[in-house]
């Protein structure tokens, strides 16, 4: 019996130890950010305790961080390397990725808008039920995924197969359809396409070399002409100048159309529609788009600065109050940035530094510096526009596009640590869920698209660090990918992250983004990067070049100086050079990007140890 007792004596030892240790270094869940994630224990608390006790310096060489150093650390020796034969061998596989597709669509489903990849068929709209929007927002009998994939082709270099595509197109396409489909995707998909792949076969710079051919007479810039023609209805009988969200392509906008729309449908416009109006010298469809964007801006808390995520395009009120990074929201604070890169209007980059000041103040939860000091990793939540306090404990994964845009705007160390807590996601799972719950550490909606934001992201990071880590994280997608998405005739929608149960559809921008941007990643030589030129995305992917041609237009300012959108009473941030990022620590460039401890809280705290 004796031997019992000592058992039950050192339980309860044990027991109360772990009890002292939770109540003295602030480890119950009224400490957290509001996140309550599980951690284990703060190492850093316990570090600068130990270091009072022995009368040490915490920010002495020998600090807890220095634990994870060199070769002791699995993270460093994971990532701290990528040799070039496995970058070519990447490389190679995002290639054969894009072309498993392609040309399972180009067999199987041309000239409809997708590709069903298990059953080898096309897809185009549903006619027999017009309420699918799922669908029908995105198809209109269109030939949608070669239209979107076009730029793509010259990406990886295939100029003779470019060509047959764009023959095809101007051949077998017409937007003369009984077909509803909403603007924002019609727009970012097909008319981002056409436009794109016009600029690319005319452009003097030739950085995919000659890739005009003999009779090319703009028929793709005569398209997206045509195709922003049948648009406009939506922005005509709207009381605000906010568009409604669909329109017949050939009877305008449908009699029984719904007053309401979300932020980035309505404020995600403005660049492939600048774009046409500059290349045309007609101001109209600039217009319309820049002024969807001041209708929307000038709707904004007066205490927070933000916005919501759904209007009402004849009254102005904001039917859904939720302020976030994600669906619903994303592409407007995208396009602020890449209007004012593409056009040079001060006011697009005054909205967006305005609209990133207040994302910084009430959307962005956790420790205030990404790689130095104590707390929760830094992290953005969903709040309500008017009292910036938190709606829900879900994130989705349209918002891992936002670290991309932080690099754009300069703000490396932030766009780092969100990437970190994405990539941690997509670690445990092998995809990003829609939605995923920080708080119960688990997916709220489980499926996966084929979605490109993290890639995106991932690209662009490794870009402005240059660091082998980013080409791991490419890798682990990639590898993903081809384990858990490919079937008979290319790669279907994850149903369940989780049981990898598919879906039968094969979204377009998986082969105009997602393997753009892989291939892309693991392609230093590409032209783009070699190009004199410099070129963005749009928020399809689509390749645009930063010229001159674009800040030049052919008419006077296109609002009075009374509709301006900034007072002057508001904060005027002196415009930077948004090209250069903030200058990348050594340690960032050559070590991890983020420390190893900070890198073992994030996996924590979405359940991966």
């Amino acid at each position: 019996m004796q031997w019992r007792s000592i058992v039950v004596g050192l339980v309860v030892l044990r027991l109360s130890l772990s009890c002292v240790l939770w109540l003295a270094f602030g480890l119950g869940p009224s400490v957290s950010w509001g996140f309550n994630f599980h951690l284990g224990f703060s190492l850093h608390k316990l570090d600068l305790l130990f270091r009072e006790e022995r009368g040490t310096d915490p920010r002495g060489s020998s600090s807890y961080l220095s634990f994870f150093d060199g070769n002791k650390d699995e993270y460093v020796r994971r990532y701290r390397t990528f040799p070039d034969t496995l970058k070519a061998k990447m490389k190679d596989m995002a290639k054969e990725m894009f072309y498993f597709g392609y040309d399972n669509y180009m067999k199987y489903a041309f000239p409809e808008d997708e590709l069903n990849p298990i059953d080898c068929e096309g897809r185009g709209p549903d006619v027999l039920n017009p309420s699918n929007i799922n669908i029908n927002d995105v198809l209109g009998n269109y030939s949608l995924t070669l239209i979107d994939t076009l730029d793509t082709l010259l990406v990886l270099g295939n100029v003779t197969e470019f060509q047959r595509a764009v023959k095809l197109v101007i051949d077998t396409v017409s937007f003369d359809k009984d077909s509803t489909v909403q603007v924002f995707e019609a727009n970012i998909r097909i008319l981002g396409g056409l436009i794109s792949s016009h600029i690319l076969l005319t452009d003097p710079k030739h950085p995919f070399g000659k890739v005009g051919f003999e009779g090319y007479d703009n028929e793709l810039l005569h398209l997206a002409h045509d195709l922003a023609v049948r648009l406009l209805p939506a922005f005509e009988n709207t009381s605000t100048g906010i568009p409604y969200p669909r329109v017949n392509l050939k009877t305008g906008v449908p009699p029984d159309s719904i007053n309401e729309t979300c932020t980035a449908g309505a404020g995600s416009l403005l660049v492939e529609f600048g774009i046409l109006s500059r290349l045309i010298g007609d101001s109209t469809f600039e217009w319309v788009a820049r002024r969807a964007v001041r209708a929307l801006w000038s709707l904004r808390s007066n205490e927070t600065g933000l916005l919501g995520n759904v209007v009402n395009i004849q009254t102005g009120q904001w039917v859904g109050k939720q302020s976030g990074l994600g669906a619903g929201m994303d592409s407007f604070y995208e396009y602020l940035l890449k209007s004012y890169i593409l056009f040079g209007e001060k006011e697009d980059y005054k909205m967006f530094q305005a609209a990133y000041e207040s994302i910084q103040n009430h959307m962005r939860r956790g420790r205030e510096s990404c790689n130095e000091g104590e707390g929760d990793p830094p992290l953005y939540v969903n709040v309500n526009m008017f009292s910036g306090e938190i709606m829900n404990t879900w994130i989705d994964s349209l918002q891992a596009f936002f670290p991309g845009l932080q690099v754009l705007n300069g703000d490396v160390d932030n766009a780092i640590c969100l990437h970190a807590f994405y990539y941690a996601i997509w670690k445990r799972f092998g995809a990003l869920p829609e939605r995923y719950n920080w708080q119960l550490q688990a997916p709220d909606v489980l499926f996966y698209p084929l979605r490109p934001e993290l890639v995106e992201s991932t690209y662009l990071l490794y870009q402005a660090t240059k660091n082998p880590f980013y080409l791991h994280v490419g890798m682990d997608i990639l590898q993903s990918l081809e384990k858990n998405a490919k079937v008979r005739c290319g790669y279907a929608t994850l149903h369940h992250v989780v049981d990898k149960s598919k879906e039968d559809r094969m979204e377009s921008f998986f082969l105009s983004e997602t393997c753009k941007y892989l291939y892309l990643l693991f392609d230093e030589d590409n032209p783009l990067h070699k190009s004199d030129n410099k070129y963005i995305f749009t928020t399809e992917g689509h390749v645009v070049p930063i010229d001159k041609l674009f800040r030049e237009k052919q008419w006077n300012d296109l609002f009075p100086c009374e509709e301006g959108v900034l007072t002057e009473s508001e904060p005027n941030n002196r415009l930077s050079n948004i090209s250069n990022c903030n200058r990348i620590s050594e340690e960032q460039r050559y070590s991890l990007p983020l420390k190893s401890a900070y890198m073992r809280q994030i996996d924590h705290m979405v359940g991966l140890y």
